[in-house]
């Protein structure tokens, strides 16, 4: 593993513009090909980076150490488990899954493997970001926290190529958005243990925790904002003050840092901070609240 062999399996916009040109620039991994689900997709960001499109997807696992994934949550989990029985590392994508389920099967599979698992939440990766985080969960003396992210990814308008994601249509920004959130209030100010959920216009969620370190927090999650209102900011507030997070950049660069980590991880048997074991408590704590947003939708029906 000191330059590992990675595999991708998926072709849209997400491999197009962030997985595949990390891979490629990488000087420390090998980008050992592509499959997807459409062949000629495959085919086109093989050959836009010098590397084989695998027809199938077994042999793509066979011929790499690890395997990136950039696909739909509840397509990806099968996929990871299966690659992950067979020995491989993996380079997941957020959130693991939007089910309970499909997140333990991925983590049932690692752990029966004892291969290594990373969870690209970027901001854990981002140069900006990623060392931010480490130094204010190592200080703590929080009190609470705030996370406000708004998209206009379904804005009036939008030309995003994410758009079109049926996935991202059906599920919203909680599971979108929700997980870049969770991924910083959880090492900063701990696991929930208590949480609320209060449903906004078209897909916004607003949500509030309890940690257990005794800190609440709120997040406040949309895709669907007009691009004035649109923006990203998390917060904390405590012994030191207000803390804003750095401003980050970079999603390629990020993605090369998630590769270094993984093969860190593979290379010394210790598990990365911000594995699949954190995956799947991202995806435990958004099912609930799914659960209770809904519920929250069902109550207000009936009134």
């Amino acid at each position: 593993m000191t330059k590992p062999r990675i595999g991708l399996i998926g072709t849209g916009p997400w491999a197009e513009h962030t997985h595949a040109p990390a891979l490629a620039a990488h000087r420390g991994a090998v980008f050992s090909g592509v499959w997807g689900r459409r062949r000629e997709a495959a085919a086109a960001l093989a050959s836009a980076h010098g590397v084989k499109a695998y027809e199938d997807m077994d042999a793509l696992i066979e011929a790499s150490d690890a395997i990136a994934f950039a696909l739909p949550p509840d397509v990806q989990a099968p996929l990871a488990a299966r690659a992950a029985a067979a020995g491989r590392h993996l380079l997941l994508d957020k959130p693991v899954a939007t089910t309970v389920a499909g997140a333990r099967e991925v983590a049932a599979a690692v752990g029966r493997s004892g291969v290594a698992s990373v969870v690209f939440c970027t901001l854990r990766f981002a140069a900006e970001t990623a060392p931010w985080i480490a130094e204010q969960a190592a200080s703590g003396g929080w009190l609470t926290g705030r996370a406000h992210w708004l998209g206009s990814l379904f804005g009036h308008g939008s030309d995003s190529p994410y758009a079109a994601s049926p996935w991202r249509r059906e599920r919203g920004a909680l599971w979108d958005v929700g997980p870049h959130a969770l991924s910083v209030l959880l090492p900063v100010l701990g696991d929930v243990t208590e949480l609320t959920a209060l449903r906004g216009p078209a897909d916004t969620a607003h949500l509030a925790f309890r940690h257990a370190s005794g800190a609440s927090s709120t997040a406040t999650v949309g895709l669907s904002a007009p691009p004035e209102a649109a923006g990203a900011s998390i917060e904390l507030y405590g012994e030191r003050g207000r803390v804003p997070m750095p401003a980050w950049s970079d999603a390629v660069g990020s993605f090369g840092s998630a590769i270094d980590a993984l093969a860190r991880s593979a290379r010394t048997g210790e598990p990365h901070a911000c594995d699949v074991r954190l995956g799947l408590r991202i995806t435990e704590i958004l099912a609930e609240a799914e659960e209770r947003l809904g519920a929250a939708r069902t109550g207000a029906a009936g009134d």
